[in-house]
């Protein structure tokens, strides 16, 4: 089953390291995806309305896809294996319904640039918490992510879609 998320972006507060958190809409789980400074950067820079001088490599796949024809139906937060996040863009083309794998990332910058709703499946937030619980106990992940679910929404990150 898929859950519709909204979208915050933080800095983690002990490793000022970038992550993208997924909230489940009316509820209070978090799914949280640490990613690069430069990953972060684009979801940033679309949530901003700040146009670039040169298309990013996400505007250009928005561009692409509508050149030909399609358009970003949703995006899926669709796995979690090894420690790795994986996704889906489903994109509704002249052909019919196309799915592509992408990095949770790169499917969330698009469906920022492209407004289309994201989803993470069920049995990925089942999975996390099932991870975080039998990590090793120095690892603060679980803390962290207690946090970020007791957080009011109008705290949790400075952005949200």
């Amino acid at each position: 089953m898929e859950i519709e998320v909204t979208i915050r972006l933080i800095l983690e507060p002990i490793t000022n390291l970038p992550v993208i958190v997924l909230r489940e809409q009316g509820g209070q789980r978090v799914l949280p995806i640490w990613v690069g400074a430069a990953e972060f950067n684009a979801c940033e820079l679309q949530l901003e309305n700040v146009e670039t001088p040169r298309p990013m490599t996400h505007d250009l796949l928005k561009q692409m896809v509508e050149a030909l024809g399609g358009q970003v139906e949703r995006i899926v937060v669709s796995d979690l294996r090894e420690n790795t996040f994986y996704a889906t863009i489903h994109l509704e083309t002249p052909r019919g319904l196309v799915q592509v794998d992408a990095r949770p990332s790169d499917a969330i910058a698009l469906a920022l640039r492209t407004h289309s709703r994201i989803f993470v499946e069920e049995s990925v937030i089942q999975t996390h918490r099932s991870v975080e619980k039998d990590r090793d106990p120095q690892m603060d992940i679980g803390r962290l992510q207690r946090w970020l679910e007791d957080l009011p929404d109008d705290e949790l990150g400075k952005y949200k879609m």
